[in-house]
């Protein structure tokens, strides 16, 4: 009698697992970026990526992501490495674009940090978290449906005027689509002009501060359409940030000849390539400052500092969670 009812509970387990890996869409996970390769797991349920990992199969359920053996992935606290575990309630929020590009809670790049196996790199949610991290995009097998064509051009003038200039394309002012965050936050002080502050989470704007923004854009964004947008939503929204503003709210923001890096300060700080003029910004409103061919592949950086003395304070937490802050690069 014993062995009958273990036998009928270890069929309604498998019976049940069977279930959450066969009633979603089934996929397998390929990393690009800093490293390249399948993405597979571990015996314990770890989420690897690298040459030297074996492809698993996953599941994907509505927005949850489940492994071959029917364990819930999730990003562990506190570090927020991708997990899959037996009995745990995965997280709400995976999607497989119409290009196959895999995005959690709208964020397309993840990041992968060396492991002790060669070839093996564990994938994070955000940098800083493990050894020699560097970024990465994940892209789907399966779960997407192929992306729209494009519009067919219009039919020609029939006039012998020349046609009117095209419109040049702008790219939401939200992060509804597709958008890159900054990778790099550097605030230079100009009254400490060789000091390095290093990386910030803060964009910080005053009479003798300006911050700079650093932007990598995937290879695969190539003939696209990028725009530069500053988000500012009123303080109610937020959840997970804040901002401090005082003055006339004016911006100046510019482009740069080159990104910065760690080391950079106010007296070596790279040169100002186009200046964008100055954006008078105040909560509640988003802004496009620019749009542009999406430069495929290759890292750019922005800087906003206090609009020609304009007395302009602002400090604010950089931040995609609702209500988004901050600047951003959409893309179309």
């Amino acid at each position: 009698m014993l062995y009958s009812l273990l036998a009928l509970g270890l069929g309604t387990a498998l019976t049940e697992a069977a279930v959450v890996r066969t009633s979603g869409c089934q996929l397998h996970f390929t990393a690009s970026g800093a490293i390249s390769g399948p993405v597979g797991e571990i015996s314990s349920g770890q989420v690897r990526a690298g040459s030297g990992v074996s492809s698993t199969s996953f599941t994907l359920q509505g927005s949850q992501l489940f492994d071959d053996k029917g364990r819930g992935c999730w990003w562990t606290p506190p570090a927020h490495v991708l997990q899959c575990d037996k009995n745990q309630n995965p997280d709400n929020g995976f999607k497989v674009g119409c290009d196959g590009s895999v995005s959690f809670n709208g964020q397309t790049e993840f990041w992968e940090c060396q492991t002790g196996e060669s070839g093996q790199y564990n994938v994070y949610l955000n940098g800083g978290q493990g050894v020699n991290c560097h970024q990465i995009t994940l892209k789907a097998d399966n779960c997407h449906s192929g992306c729209p064509p494009p519009p067919p051009p219009p039919p020609p003038a029939q006039s012998s005027s020349p046609p009117p200039p095209p419109h040049q394309k702008t790219c939401p002012a939200n992060l509804n689509g597709p958008y890159e965050f900054p990778h790099l936050i550097i605030p230079v002080d100009k009254t400490k002009p060789d000091n390095a502050p290093g990386t910030s989470f803060f964009g910080e704007v005053s009479s003798s501060v300006s911050s700079i923004f650093n932007f990598d854009i995937p290879s695969d964004d190539k003939g696209k359409t990028c725009s530069l947008v500053f988000l500012f939503p009123q303080q109610k929204d937020l959840t997970t940030s804040s901002f401090n503003i005082t003055g006339s709210g004016a911006l100046d923001f510019a482009s740069l000849s080159k990104p910065a890096t760690q080391s950079t300060t106010f007296n070596n700080q790279p040169s100002k390539k186009q200046d964008f003029g100055t954006t008078t910004v105040s909560p509640g409103h988003s802004y496009t400052i620019a749009t542009f061919a999406c430069p495929a592949g290759e890292a750019i950086a922005f800087e906003i500092s206090d609009a020609n003395g304009g007395g302009t304070s602002f400090r604010y937490f950089q931040d995609y969670n609702p209500s988004p802050i901050g600047l951003y690069i959409t893309k179309c």
